[in-house]
């Protein structure tokens, strides 16, 4: 089955001192930048996706700053493909389909930001269209939540996502599980 690596939005906001810091994004970043060294070394495709914000009054990913920048921990080659969106989900009104498409892809290993969001959205697309998808539970960060007065830590936003996305939508598991798969 042949087998690419996507990495969605793992860029310099969410890491410490930016505008909108993930719990953990050091560690996931870090756990991204091996996975992505397994996938180069196999050969298997890899691509980038960057969220840089359109909408009006949005406060991160903003063009032309640093914080849209992907992050040094996976900084791409110049053969691999970065996909700008605007949207939580990677597919919607990008490239992204048409370069998996081409590159005749079945099986797809995600690794990124932010878990609960841009993450849950592109695996659950990838499974609708048909994919056989797989997240690296250790190279995705999140934050903690509130709702009705109700704080949710990151860890648990980070769980329960992770245990939603295992249970239909893909295989969670390490790197080094997920590694395995490119070869």
């Amino acid at each position: 089955m042949k087998t690419a690596l996507v990495l969605i939005d793992i860029q310099n906001d969410y890491f410490p001192g930016g505008a909108m810091e993930l719990t953990g994004a050091d560690e996931a970043g870090a756990k991204a930048g091996q996975l992505l060294a397994a996938a180069r070394g196999a050969g298997a495709g890899v691509c980038h996706v960057q969220h840089i914000a359109a909408q009006p009054g949005a406060t991160f990913f903003l063009p032309n700053t640093t914080g849209v920048d992907i992050h040094s921990a996976v900084a791409p080659l110049p053969d691999e493909h970065v996909v700008p969106k605007h949207f939580p989900n990677s597919f919607r009104a990008t490239t992204l389909a048409s370069r998996l498409e081409e590159e005749g892809i079945e099986r797809i290993i995600f690794a990124g930001m932010m878990t609960h969001m841009c993450v849950d959205a592109t695996v659950r697309a990838a499974f609708d269209m048909g994919y056989t998808c797989a997240v690296a539970s250790e190279a995705c960060a999140t934050r903690a939540l509130s709702w009705e007065e109700k704080e949710v830590a990151a860890d648990d936003v980070q769980a329960a996502f992770l245990a939603a996305l295992g249970s239909v939508y893909a295989q969670v598991d390490t790197v080094e599980e997920l590694a395995k798969l490119f070869i």
